[in-house]
């Protein structure tokens, strides 16, 4: 069997558990009703602020579903087989331990890609519906550049979150312990470049040095520039390498425990 047709089935099997599983439906449910409200919010704020358009304020609202989702979609990737024992009986058949990695870590993260285009139709049925009162042509209303930028975003730094998420899951059998560990660590991976760039590094010599990493690690000045709708590659990379890192701690981390 090609490890091609494994992978296959594997990601298959994943998508079906996830199918069936509670928590998916909880999460999707909550990110769902999050997504409405946050765009129904950030409308009222651009109409009354004028600063930023709806598309805008809601993307820049992304944090507050992503640390509910994330850890709802993986906390059980890792954890429950390993507190079921299913896990040792899986790699006693011809798989790999990247193979199952690389299978939990796609189901999760095209669930997770699945909610955020549901979540898309908040704004086009904003855009439609206000489009009877004569605002269908307003172009802050829905601009493209800003949608199509936001989305490049939200796949491209959502791979990341959602690794992180199965990182944390490989590392215990407590599957309130995964969504822990996740949340935490989504949380500071959010927050810390933003943090870092209150930091005056440049006022002295001797940290100087630091403000252009602080810069790099900063998700809301990458969210920023994507909305422009331009394509920087470096996030992108940053993105690509930390997701490719966190998949390959998740691989040594299942290895070592079968």
């Amino acid at each position: 069997m090609n490890t091609l047709r494994i992978l296959l089935i594997l990601f298959t099997h994943e998508l079906r558990i996830l199918a069936i599983s509670i928590p998916t439906y909880v999460a999707g449910a909550v990110f769902l009703t999050l997504m409405g409200g946050l765009y129904w919010f950030a409308l009222l704020v651009s109409t009354s602020e004028r600063e930023y358009t709806p598309l805008e304020g809601w993307f820049h609202l992304f944090a507050l579903p992503l640390f509910f989702i994330v850890p709802l979609l993986t906390m059980r990737s890792f954890a429950e087989e390993r507190r079921l024992g299913t896990l040792g009986a899986l790699f006693s058949t011809p798989v790999r331990p990247l193979q199952v990695v690389l299978a939990k870590f796609s189901a999760a993260y095209a669930l997770y890609l699945l909610l955020w285009t549901l979540a898309l139709l908040f704004p086009l049925l904003a855009w439609w519906g206000l489009g009877s009162h004569g605002q269908h042509n307003d172009p802050r209303l829905l601009p493209v550049p800003t949608l199509v930028g936001g989305y490049i975003f939200v796949v491209a730094s959502g791979a990341l979150h959602v690794s992180v998420g199965i990182l944390a899951s490989s590392l215990t059998r407590s599957t309130f312990v995964a969504a822990l560990l996740t949340f935490c660590a989504l949380f500071l991976l959010v927050t810390i470049g933003n943090l870092l760039g209150r930091i005056p590094f440049a006022t002295y010599s001797w940290t100087s040095f630091l403000q252009s990493p602080s810069e790099y690690l900063d998700t809301f000045k990458h969210l920023d520039v994507f909305l422009r709708g331009i394509v920087d590659t470096r996030p992108l990379f940053f993105f690509a390498s930390g997701t490719l890192l966190a998949l390959g701690l998740t691989t040594l981390s299942v290895e070592s425990k079968t």
